[in-house]
């Protein structure tokens, strides 16, 4: 029975990895996460064979109220509100990690120094993922508005984290197994986990997500060495080290180290622009947006956030085909950190069936600005302002951005004149070639969309 249970965690791990793959494409990213269901699914069912496996009726019971849970979040929550769900799945992943160390450590039957280091480091990480990811959720979701700092912050946080690897190191030298003990570590640790996200603001969403996504896997590698359990140990290895490339990347995408991310406090609504810009925004109604649309031959369409919170994607999608049938060439520009979440944008084109092969990464789509006639911006700022390419002393200056204030002529439909989530100045909204349409993204695009079909 051994060797059918570590072939059934070998290929639940083989499917882990395979659906993980799968998923690095939008094409396949839905078959990938049917491979990996069934995944979870083999490694779930073949541990209730484990040798001296108890409480199955607590596991029945705790493995049907979660799959219900999810099933009905799954089905009940909206593509829009898929980052929050995202943050909210990571944190449980990283508690139940932490939740497995916390019980190995109350036991306090350990083989070796090493896997008791082990169950602390997961137990540490863990928790931190949890709480972070919670925080994360509720900044999300509108429930934490704005970013919490004070005076000393930084050092009230590193005292924090100290004291949590004060107490894990006692209870790894002395093998101290009391209960006060292991609760003050893992308070500690989920204290520090929620004060290290709640100065962190909006705009560095997509870089937090990714890297509490690699500490939840790191958490489960470290957990999975302690219960000797195959497919916790290569499916934490995979997702920790996939969160961690997303990390870099997500980093590199806003020219920004994570330290920067972490410790600093740009991308919060507060934090002042060093930039000002000269001129004037300048309006337009739909009607004439529509018409210069409808008479172009070139149009690139730029989708943030505010697209998202509209829940505009429908009607972007009802456009893009009305250009279409009229001859017109249609884009889609895709920036890496745009929306709350690595690929944000390109769930929510996906939900409204626009063609994978007209959405465009960064890199790929920048040089045809130039030869565009349109660059339709709905609800992106950060990601579109040439601040970042063009003046040194903005705090966004270096970031990679989407080249749209190069094309031709420029339509920015936006609610108001306000400024992103970094707090800088878009410099893109006063360019001689740019118009505003200021308004609901999901409403003014309705209104483009019935411009067209009168002409």
């Amino acid at each position: 029975m051994h060797n059918i249970i570590q072939i059934s965690y070998f290929i639940a791990a083989f499917l882990f990895i395979l659906g993980l793959k799968r998923m690095s494409s939008p094409v396949t990213a839905r078959n990938g996460i049917v491979w990996a269901g069934i995944g979870m699914l083999v490694a779930t069912l073949i541990t209730f064979f484990e040798p001296g496996m108890q409480n199955y009726l607590l596991m029945t019971t705790a493995i049907f109220v979660g799959g219900v849970a999810a099933f009905w979040s799954g089905k009940k929550v909206a593509m829009t509100d898929m980052p929050q769900m995202i943050a909210l799945y990571n944190g449980m992943g990283g508690g139940a990690a932490g939740a497995i160390a916390a019980v190995e450590l109350l036991k306090g039957e350990f083989h070796s120094q090493t896997f008791l280091t082990l169950a602390v480091l997961g137990a540490l990480i863990g928790s931190v993922s949890f709480s972070g990811s919670l925080v994360a959720f509720a900044k999300l979701q509108g429930l934490l508005r704005r970013p919490m700092r004070f005076p000393g912050q930084l050092l009230f946080n590193t005292a924090v984290f100290l004291v949590a690897i004060a107490l894990g190191a006692m209870l790894i030298i002395q093998g101290e197994f009391t209960g006060g003990i292991i609760l003050m570590f893992f308070a500690a640790a989920l204290a520090y986990g929620m004060f290290m996200a709640l100065p962190i603001g909006g705009a560095d969403m997509p870089v937090v997500i990714s890297l509490f996504n690699a500490l939840t896997g790191l958490a489960v590698a470290f957990e999975g060495f302690v219960l000797n359990n195959a497919a916790m140990i290569i499916a934490g290895t995979v997702v920790g080290s996939a969160g961690t490339l997303l990390t870099q990347l997500m980093a590199k995408a806003m020219n920004r180290s994570l330290g920067n991310v972490l410790f600093s406090s740009f991308g919060s609504s507060d934090a002042a622009g060093a930039d000002s810009v000269q001129g004037s925004m300048k309006p337009i109604d739909a009607v004439d947006a529509g018409v210069m649309m409808a008479f172009a031959e070139r149009v690139i369409i730029i989708p943030g956030y505010g697209m998202a919170v509209a829940q505009a994607q429908h009607k972007v999608h009802e456009l893009m085909e009305l250009l279409l049938a009229r001859g017109v060439d249609v884009k889609f520009a895709i920036h890496p950190v745009a929306g709350r979440m690595p690929g944000h944008m390109n769930v929510l084109l996906a939900e409204a069936n626009v063609p994978y092969d007209r959405l465009y990464d960064l890199d790929e789509i920048n040089p045809a600005f130039p030869q565009t006639d349109v660059a339709l911006v709905i609800g992106a700022n950060d990601v579109v302002n040439p601040s970042a390419r063009t003046n040194p002393d903005s705090p966004i200056y270096g970031m990679p951005i989407l080249n749209a204030d190069q094309a031709k002529n420029v339509i920015v439909i936006k609610r108001g004149q306000g400024k992103g989530f970094s707090g800088v100045e878009n410099a893109l909204f006063y360019g001689d070639n740019t118009r505003m349409l200021y308004g609901d993204g999901q409403a003014m695009i309705g209104e483009l969309i019935e411009a067209v079909k009168d002409l």
